[in-house]
């Protein structure tokens, strides 16, 4: 083989290499989870609203999230009995 085709194929190596690895890291950066602190998580690449959570010794939680004048309150008893109401002033 000549020196050429060594230096090329030796490039195309490290290219590649290079390549998967910063794929990999891509990919690893995209799993990251939405700060707790945010008011909204990223899902489906779009905003959705998070409220404020309180949650009961017993299970049960209630939450309630404000979308400019509508407020939805969202709740679960200790049973597992879901109920969702949404108000707009």
């Amino acid at each position: 083989m000549s020196r050429m085709l060594k230096l090329i194929l030796t490039v195309a190596g490290l290219a590649l290499v290079a390549t998967t690895a910063s794929a990999a890291y891509a990919q690893a950066a995209n799993t990251q989870q939405t700060p707790k602190d945010w008011n909204y998580e990223i899902v489906d690449g779009k905003r959705v609203p998070k409220g404020q959570r309180k949650v009961n010794a017993d299970g049960s939680w209630r939450e309630e999230i404000r979308q400019g004048s509508c407020v939805t309150i969202k709740e679960k008893s200790a049973s597992g009995e879901y109920k969702e109401t949404r108000k707009c002033d």
